[in-house]
């Protein structure tokens, strides 16, 4: 464990905590927890784990956008898909995950590649859900996380493994606090 991934764990649980309370400060933090992941990944050659967060950088500045455009207009409120496009999203997401999985052992030296993939492709399809507060972006996540901490525990990533085992805890509180909100929402005029 290296100061910068404690770094970049404390400030991903800070990412979490912000992201179930729907603060806006959420963005910050994951940034700033995504650039040092972005380097320590590409270091440990985990290829798509470095990529992925490289575009979680990106998300982090869209989604502060995004959040902070509809806070003032307040139309972006939590919403949620039908059962069939979210195995849409599922069985699509497999497909990605195979392809690159593949293209990564075949022409990279990428550790895990098939593990790591998935990670990659389940994250983006979650990341993109939490930018839109669909709520179904915690159970993608709660299933990520788990695939996620067997990968970096087999990379050696302990600080990493622990941030994930508290994603899960918050992953639970933030799904069922969003789901209050949203069925109170649903309640309102």
């Amino acid at each position: 464990m290296s100061y910068w991934e404690i770094t970049a764990a404390l400030l991903g649980v800070a990412y979490v905590i912000l992201a179930a309370k729907e603060s806006l400060w959420t963005w910050a933090f994951g940034f700033a927890s995504t650039l040092i992941y972005t380097i320590i990944f590409w270091e440990g050659a985990l290829v798509s784990s470095s990529l992925l967060n490289f575009y979680y950088m990106i998300m982090s500045v869209y989604g502060f956008y995004a959040w902070r455009k509809n806070k003032e207009d307040k139309t972006l409120k939590i919403s949620t898909y039908a059962l069939t496009k979210n195995l849409k999203f599922v069985g699509v997401g497999l497909i990605f995950s195979l392809i690159i999985g593949y293209l990564s052992t075949t022409y990279s030296d990428a550790k895990l590649a098939y593990m790591d993939s998935f990670v990659l492709v389940f994250s983006v399809i979650a990341t993109w859900m939490l930018t839109q507060k669909l709520l179904e972006n915690w159970l993608y996540w709660l299933v990520v996380d788990f695939v996620a901490i067997v990968l970096y525990w087999k990379m050696g990533y302990l600080a990493t493994v622990i941030l994930f085992m508290i994603y899960i805890i918050l992953g639970l509180y933030a799904y069922f606090n969003w789901m209050k909100e949203f069925y109170k929402e649903k309640e309102m005029p």
